[in-house]
């Protein structure tokens, strides 16, 4: 099979959550590129808007669904509406994150709280669900989590508030990729993880402000991420070429790690 059919998504139906801005919305453009229809989830129904209309002027079909992720009632109902509306899931990009800055006997339990539930307790909830509805029955399917780079080490800047809900809850995402790509294996269903440096969105942009001139020198390759940095290895995982590849966790952070 030629390189361009194993990395072709036409007729595919890729779910990505937290796909209204930043690094979903990177993630969503590559995957409609290639072909796949793509459901958007997010809590505000006009960054969807938005976000959908601009994929559909690139020719790309997408849905929007309104769903809180914390609410994790209404998963299996954000689901639905993804298969009613697009049919049956082949690709799920688990996304929708947040982050708290805070020392840690500052930290506050609501807080620490709300991080790992977003992080990493909705990715469970999400993942669970579009298994049981579409990739188990078919015996096919990709998921694809978005870790980071703190979830690999320790800290990302001794200079900035401490965040280790976030730098937890990605640590879970690590080794919850490595475990449910164990288990899926024996239906044929490949979990990986993308695990991004520092990317200038939304919500890093305060991070990224306090280390100011030397965030891009945290990186051997001295810059920040860019819009297009993610898409290719989204591709990749989420189509037939990645077919071989399951339970890996890869940092796309310009080298940090490696360091």
């Amino acid at each position: 099979m030629s390189v361009r059919k194993l990395l072709d998504l036409s007729g595919r139906v890729a779910l990505v959550t937290g796909g209204s801005r930043g690094l979903g919305l990177q993630i969503a453009e590559g995957l409609g590129e290639m072909g796949a229809r793509v459901a958007l989830t997010a809590r505000k129904r006009d960054e969807l808007d938005q976000a959908c209309a601009h994929l559909e002027a690139q020719g790309v079909k997408a849905l929007p669904v309104v769903c809180d992720m914390q609410d994790f009632a209404r998963i299996p109902a954000m689901v639905e509406e993804t298969i009613q509306g697009l049919g049956a899931i082949d690709i799920l990009v688990n996304n929708a994150g947040t982050t708290w800055g805070a020392d840690m006997l500052e930290h506050p339990l609501d807080a620490w709280l709300k991080v790992i539930n977003l992080n990493l307790t909705a990715m469970f909830v999400t993942s669970q669900e579009v298994g049981r509805r579409c990739m188990v029955p078919r015996r096919s399917g990709k998921v694809v989590n978005i870790a980071s780079i703190l979830g690999l080490v320790g800290s990302g800047s001794t200079s900035a508030p401490g965040t280790i809900a976030y730098n937890t809850s990605k640590g879970g995402v690590v080794n919850f990729t490595r475990t449910l790509a164990a288990e899926w294996a024996r239906y044929d269903i490949n979990v990986n993880a993308i695990a991004p440096g520092f990317f200038p969105t939304k919500m890093t942009k305060g991070l990224i402000e306090m280390m100011g001139e030397h965030a891009p020198t945290k990186a051997p390759l001295q810059r920040l991420g860019g819009p297009e940095d993610l898409k290719g290895l989204a591709v990749l995982l989420a189509s037939d070429a990645s077919a071989f590849i399951t339970g890996q966790i890869v940092a796309v952070d310009g080298g940090v790690v490696a360091v």
